[in-house]
């Protein structure tokens, strides 16, 4: 089957470890079940899987993609949630020891077909594309459990997304307009500011560390040491950071001093459960949101789309389909 795969690891160019080609047809354990892909989406795991960040030279070649939107064996249309957990383990995935995600223990979605726990498959709403369903389990999964499951965010709240332009961040600010937040938004670039002001409805932007108006009820944070320190100091006092990522660099000063005096919370947030995807999922549907789509790409040239993602020049998802 044509697959989209590790071949190579490369800390300093990760996409020339990329090689789209045949590779076998996967094995389905007991307990799982064969997806029929229809469409991808690519995210930033894909590239710190091509640097070698969780996969390691004797795992390869690797099957690269999380997300999934396809055919089950039943002819049903599903979209894959990706966290695997250990059969035995009961409650929430994402903090079972022994999870992982598709394309790091097991072969991923890049692929004409994918195996996956049957436990994993959530059906696709009938009002999202295949296109729109794959940009779910990643990116705005990680989106909607950061802002209703650890921020404690109430409608009518102020919450600052920093970085606005990626999957996350576009993510965070559709769904917190559409749940009653005020939102705003910071990026380096003005036509990306200009864009999650006029397209996703964030209530203003600004550029990286502006002084802001006044401190906000919670930060999104999934840059990392760019803005950490700006983060802290846009809190208000008992305010709360949640944090999914850090692709500026995940060792910032830590400036325990504003923590502490401030009560501020610090919180992390890595993916979500299957149950918050199905309420992600049953929230796009009866909201009528959509994903930001940058753009769609065959799988033969995906290579192309992590290159874009690798550049910072991606407003919103790339898709592929298979």
């Amino acid at each position: 089957m044509l697959a989209a795969y590790a071949a190579r690891i490369d800390p300093d160019d990760p996409v020339r470890g990329l090689e789209v080609g045949e590779r076998p047809e996967p094995e389905c354990p007991s307990g799982w079940t064969t997806v029929t892909v229809r469409a991808v989406s690519l995210n930033h795991h894909d590239l710190w899987s091509l640097r070698g960040v969780g996969l390691s030279a004797s795992q390869l070649p690797m099957i690269l993609g999380c997300d999934a939107a396809g055919i089950d064996e039943d002819g049903n249309e599903v979209v894959v949630h990706s966290v695997i957990s250990d059969p035995e383990w009961r409650g929430d995935e994402t903090l079972d020891p022994r999870r992982s995600l598709l394309s790091e223990r097991y072969q991923g979605t890049f692929a004409e077909r994918v195996v996956v726990p049957r436990r994993n498959l959530v059906p696709k709403p009938a009002s999202l594309s295949f296109e729109e369903a794959a940009c779910m389990p990643t990116s705005w999964l990680t989106a909607y459990r950061m802002l209703f499951t650890q921020s404690g965010l109430r409608p009518g709240d102020t919450v600052l997304v920093q970085g606005a332009g990626g999957g996350v961040s576009t993510a965070l600010v559709v769904l917190a307009k559409a749940t009653g937040h005020r939102v705003w938004v910071t990026s380096r670039s003005a036509a990306k500011r200009k864009r999650a002001v006029e397209e996703l409805g964030a209530d203003a932007a600004f550029e990286p560390g502006t002084r802001l108006p006044e401190r906000v009820d919670a930060v999104m944070e999934t840059v990392g040491a760019a803005t950490w320190g700006h983060s802290l100091r846009a809190l208000r006092p008992g305010g709360t950071l949640v944090v999914s990522g850090a692709t500026s660099g995940a060792n910032p000063p830590a400036e325990l001093n504003r923590v502490f005096f401030l009560q501020l919370r610090v919180v992390g947030s890595t993916m979500g459960t299957r149950d918050e995807l199905v309420g992600l999922l049953s929230l796009c549907e009866r909201a009528g949101l959509r994903p930001v789509i940058d753009d769609v790409l065959p799988l033969t040239e995906i290579g192309k789309g992590l290159a874009a993602l690798a550049a910072g020049k991606v407003f919103g998802k790339i898709v592929a389909t298979v």
